[in-house]
């Protein structure tokens, strides 16, 4: 829990210090930071272990969120609780997971954090006569940061998208270059590959790194009368390494991954709703014939309130304000 709490404050200054540098060209953006947005969604979020090559996909036991968050003057904050009542299909003795993802929208960037603890898997169609195969020692962590900079940042809100908390006036495209870097151990008590498939080769615990550049394209489309379409989709092909279990030497190969996200809804003065997929998938390094990936997502439905707080409010916020004090 330490390492997470630690990540969780980074990402939380680096949030205030970006943030606070945001302008966009007024023509295609209105800025919206006196407004209070207040909204409620559901969301559900995964980590997927994918063997393509065995036709085996291993899911963790989640389930449906309901979230609460707010936007006001640059500063979001969004909480998620997963309430008994809509998920009564999780397995009740497996272990908690922890999932934090952090996506940041400065002008001319697009920031994404992964920070994922997921122990207990399941295989939904089963294995052989185990329907459904599980899996309750499986764990898988991943921690990463994918970054791009938008050529024309100043032109796409991804806060309009997201949050609702700007306007955007005009469709837009833009190319996108970054880079991005994760790291992923898997490990169990027994063998990662179900026995009753007799796998040539087999491993308990593994430790993987992914690093390079990525490229890709970024746009916005107005509908008109509040209505949008935004999506952006970046590929990758960097360098990683493996450490499995019982070898001491690690594997060096040229992988590849995308990321992908895409937001359709409408957003207006008062109300807004949209739904929203962020999906990110990464390619491990294979074993023998094996291939082997891991697969990311993050799925809303949004709903958005607006209003404009009293001056009091709005002062005593400004006091207190992380977008703002971090931005010192």
């Amino acid at each position: 829990m330490g390492r997470s709490l630690v990540f969780f404050f980074l990402s939380f200054f680096l949030t205030g210090m970006l943030a606070a540098q945001s302008k966009w060209d007024s023509s295609f953006v209105a800025e919206e930071p006196e407004v209070l947005v207040l909204r409620t969604y559901l969301s559900q979020k995964y980590t997927g272990l994918n063997f393509p090559s065995e036709d085996l996909r291993y899911l963790p036991d989640r389930g449906m969120n309901i979230g609460f968050g707010v936007s006001y003057k640059k500063f979001t904050l969004n909480v998620a609780i997963p309430f008994v009542f809509l998920n009564r299909k999780i397995e009740p003795e497996y272990p908690r997971f922890f999932d934090f993802q952090g996506h940041i929208y400065p002008r001319n960037w697009v920031i994404d954090f992964f920070w994922q603890d997921y122990k207990g898997y399941r295989v939904p169609d089963g294995v052989g006569a185990e329907k459904p195969y599980l899996r309750p020692d499986l764990e898988v962590f991943k921690a990463g940061v994918h970054a791009n900079y938008i050529f024309k940042g100043d032109k796409i809100s991804l806060p309009a998208a997201v949050h609702q908390s700007a306007i955007q006036k005009k469709s837009a495209l833009s190319p996108l270059v970054g880079f991005e870097f994760y790291r992923l151990q898997i490990g169990a008590d027994s063998l990662i590959f179900p026995t009753q498939l007799s796998p040539k080769q087999n491993y308990q615990s593994a430790d993987f790194l992914h690093l390079g550049p990525n490229a890709g394209l970024i746009g916005t489309l107005v509908l008109g009368k509040g209505f949008f379409a935004t999506g952006s989709f970046t590929g990758n092909l960097g360098v990683g390494s493996t450490w499995n279990s019982g070898s001491a030497e690690s594997n060096w190969n040229l992988s590849w991954g995308y990321h992908a996200r895409a937001y359709l809804g409408y957003n207006g003065p008062r109300f807004g709703v949209n739904v929203n997929y962020v999906y990110k998938t990464l390619a491990l390094q294979p074993l023998e014939d094996w291939t082997q990936g891991v697969q990311t997502g993050n799925y809303r439905l949004v709903l958005v309130y607006k209003l404009r707080p009293s001056e009091k409010f709005a002062s005593t916020f400004s006091k207190y304000n992380p977008a703002r004090i971090f931005s010192k």
